[in-house]
């Protein structure tokens, strides 16, 4: 196993060299396979650092990260789009990095939530994390988001979620599509391959992926119907964009699956 990185100091703090140091360290411990190292040490020290990073350091770092997302360790590639979303909060994104994490994220074959000795690997809901983020992100267009949550939806797989990742999906397509820009049809027209998909269901056993998508969209319903809420505040809940229409094209879509919702 890899041992603990010190994660306490204050990155402003070190001289010029030692900051170049301290991130390529935070780099490569962001890849172990120590959930220690990794989710205690390497990312909690992410969530501090970045925010306070020169730009051009937060852009070395998001092109570490897009290395990431090619290496054989899943936890590797599981977790560059969580340290990427921490960028994006801070004003920093790239159009290679929109290349990469889009070839990666509806290729992901390994969609566990948890395992006993990587600690969360959770590919799916990090990678809607990062999403979510990009739909608050200035100038970033809502429709190329929501299409690569459907192609990620719509991946085969024969992996059920199960540590609700459904959840943060639907999470990441309600940010979508409260973006202001959003015509009605763009609010819809990504429910369409959706709808194709479940048309072509057969009598038997539901496959994983119908599952997985059928189960996100029941919660983004939930979210279309109630608004979004954010958390430990007083602010009313913030509405879609278009909400009757989102929601009455998630009934449709839904009612493929489940006539007698009709």
């Amino acid at each position: 196993m890899t041992t603990k990185q010190p994660y306490d100091a204050d990155i402003r703090a070190l001289p010029e060299a030692d900051r170049a140091i301290a991130l390529d360290t935070l780099a490569e411990d962001l890849r172990s396979p120590d959930p220690v190292v990794r989710d205690d040490g390497a990312y909690l020290a992410a969530v501090r650092w970045i925010p306070t990073l020169r730009p051009g350091e937060r852009g070395r770092l998001g092109d570490r990260m897009t290395v990431h997302l090619k290496d054989p360790a899943v936890q590797a590639r599981s977790f560059a789009p969580l340290v990427l979303a921490r960028i994006v909060e801070a004003g920093d994104w790239r159009p290679q990095w929109w290349d990469a994490f889009a070839d990666w994220y509806p290729a992901e074959t390994d969609l566990r939530g948890h395992d006993p000795d990587l600690g969360w690997v959770h590919a799916v809901a990090h990678g809607a994390d990062l999403l979510a983020v990009l739909a608050r992100h200035p100038g970033q267009r809502p429709e190329p988001l929501s299409e690569l949550a459907t192609a990620r939806l719509l991946s085969p797989t024969d992996h059920l979620f199960d540590a609700q990742e459904d959840d943060r999906l639907a999470y990441a397509l309600a940010q979508i599509l409260g973006h202001p820009a959003l015509t009605e049809a763009d609010s819809v027209r990504w429910l369409a391959p959706v709808a194709a998909a479940f048309r072509t269901g057969q009598p038997g056993p539901v496959p994983a992926w119908a599952s997985n998508a059928m189960r996100t969209l029941r919660m983004l319903y939930v979210l279309a119907d109630r608004g979004l809420s954010r958390r430990n505040t007083d602010e009313p809940p913030r509405p879609l964009t278009h909400r009757e229409a989102v929601l009455e094209e998630l009934a449709r879509t839904l009612a493929i699956v489940a006539p007698y919702t009709a």
